[in-house]
Formats: structure tokens, C-alpha cells, sequence
């Protein structure tokens, strides 16, 4: 028989209009942003397919947003599929944990939406520091960024490594890769801070 993991994305994944095919479509998806609604105290949908104020990059916005739409997804799916199909394994990247853990039914969506929705407020208000994605093994990367302040913030295959810091320091860890990757390209992602690394934790106090 086969079994099924559902993998949930992290922030990075979000853009404009995502979600509004499902709200659209499906009546559980209308649902499930009419509840976001009522726990955000805004329109969720608008900014999540309007955006006309570009609020969707701010961490505060995106955050309830992926896992709003996340969860519309998911609940979309077991209505189309007339709930066949369980998850074995629920798992997710960063701000996904929160959606596996609806789907794992550890957390009810209003409460992990609450939790993410102060989680992003204090990662926009605290949080230091920028992201950027290289093709290359944390082996290869570490050093550079120990030596000039950075960390890595996540290993998302065994030869693209994600580097946190400051973006002057940033700029300096990626010059140092070029001398033995001339040809690197290196990809600045849409964040409010160094995620993952010793830039949150003023954040990470706050939450807990």
C-alpha cells in the first residue's frame, strides 16, 4: 500500500496571487481565508493575490500567508480526493513546520496561525541581516562565512547551501567563493533577515 508524506514550503516560496485559483474554485479554500481573516484582523486574500501595497515580501505578512495558503491546499486536496489519502509523515521547511503540524493535527490552524503571526511580526521587527543561496557544499561555504561573521542558514541540497549575515559580509563570502568558482551565481533571497543563524536571536528570545 502506498504511503504518502506531505512537505510543506518555507518562506521564499510566496508570490503574488498565489492561492486565488483554489479561493476561486473551492469552498473550502474560501473558508479556510475568511477564517485567517477573522484571527488576522485583515484581509488575507487581497494581499495574498492584490497586493497593491507590495505588502507580501514584509515577514509579517508572509508568513500567515504560506501558511494560509498552505492549509488551503491541503484541506482542498482531501475534499477532492474524498479523503483517501493520509500523510504517513508531515514535514515542512522552516515556517512549513507550522503547516505539517496542522496537517499532522498537532495544531489547529487558528492556533498555528496565531503563533506564526506574532513569530513574523517579531522576525520583521528584530531580525538582522539578509539570505543568499549558493551552489555550493556547506563544507566549501562554512568557512568563508565563519571567517567573515555569517552562518548558514540552511543546506537545502548536498551542493546548494543557504548563507545568513549582514550584506556587506555577505558581498565578502561570496568574492572569496568566486576565486575558486569563477563561474558561481549566487541568488539574494526575499527575506527580512538572516533566518536560521545567530542574527535572530533577539527574535527568537521575544517568541519563546
Amino acid at each position: 500500500m502506498s504511503k504518502f508524506l506531505f512537505l510543506f514550503p518555507g518562506q521564499g516560496a510566496q508570490y503574488r496571487g498565489m492561492g486565488e485559483d483554489l479561493f476561486l474554485n473551492k469552498s473550502v479554500a474560501r473558508r479556510t481565508y475568511e477564517e485567517a481573516n477573522d484571527i488576522l484582523g485583515y484581509d488575507l486574500a487581497d494581499v495574498s493575490f492584490h497586493d497593491e501595497k507590495e505588502q507580501l515580501t514584509s515577514t509579517r505578512y508572509t508568513q500567515p500567508a504560506l501558511l494560509t495558503h498552505s492549509v488551503a491546499c491541503m484541506r482542498s486536496f482531501s475534499e477532492h480526493s474524498s479523503g483517501r489519502y493520509k500523510a504517513e509523515i508531515t514535514a515542512g521547511h522552516s515556517l512549513g513546520e507550522y503547516s505539517a503540524l496542522v496537517a499532522a493535527s498537532c495544531l489547529t490552524f487558528a492556533t498555528a496561525l496565531e503563533l506564526v503571526q506574532k513569530r513574523g511580526e517579531l522576525m520583521s521587527m528584530y531580525g538582522k541581516g539578509q539570505m543568499c543561496a549558493v551552489p555550493i557544499a556547506r563544507n566549501i561555504a562554512e568557512p568563508l562565512a565563519t571567517k567573515h561573521f555569517c552562518g548558514i542558514s540552511a543546506c537545502n541540497l548536498p551542493e546548494q547551501t543557504v548563507i545568513g549575515g549582514l550584506p556587506s559580509d555577505i558581498d565578502k563570502v561570496l568574492s572569496g567563493l568566486r576565486e575558486s568558482h569563477p563561474q558561481l551565481k549566487s541568488t539574494r533571497l526575499q527575506t527580512e533577515g538572516a533566518f536560521h543563524t545567530y542574527y535572530m536571536v533577539e527574535a527568537a528570545i521575544y517568541f519563546r
